[in-house]
């Protein structure tokens, strides 16, 4: 079902853009006490997360090219945080996973993160705290939102 947006949802939409950014903004110096780049800590994290997935899907998921994801998976190996294994059907093509040691990493690091945000979380007043409380369940359902009405519009002819 596709609707125009309405001037709340547009002026929510607005607030929800500014808070995302300054929310990621914020934690990334929580983000960089685990030791990596944004991008190996990203890509940690789908491969904690997501499980372990070939190298190219890895790379469409991040949104970067296959060049890329190679040297970010590079340095992840390098640091024993994640591993290469054949690939069970394609010879030209690996499966990177996490190691043990990359799964604690990104456990502590999520740990980390949550930590941040309850804390902030807990500064707020009462009656903001309830809001953002109210609201956090249905942030993964706009996510999917999102992807599908992007979806909808890359197949829509110009």
């Amino acid at each position: 079902m596709s609707r125009s947006a309405t001037k709340r949802d547009l002026a929510a939409a607005d607030r929800l853009n500014s808070g995302a950014i300054h929310l990621l903004r914020g934690l990334r110096p929580v983000d960089q006490r685990a030791g990596l780049t944004a991008a190996r800590l990203s890509a940690l994290s789908v491969l904690v997360y997501g499980g372990p997935r070939p190298l190219g899907e890895l790379a469409a998921v991040e949104d970067v090219r296959p060049p890329t994801m190679t040297g970010i998976v590079d340095g992840l190996v390098a640091a024993g945080l994640a591993r290469r294994d054949p690939h069970p059907t394609s010879g030209r093509s690996v499966v990177v996973s996490a190691t043990p040691a990359g799964q604690e990493l990104m456990q502590a690091a999520r740990a980390a993160r949550l930590d941040a945000i309850a804390k902030a979380l807990g500064s707020l007043d009462r009656e903001a705290r309830q809001a953002v409380r109210a609201a956090a369940p249905y942030l993964p359902a706009l996510a999917v939102a999102l992807a599908d009405v992007l979806d909808a519009d890359a197949d829509r002819p110009e």
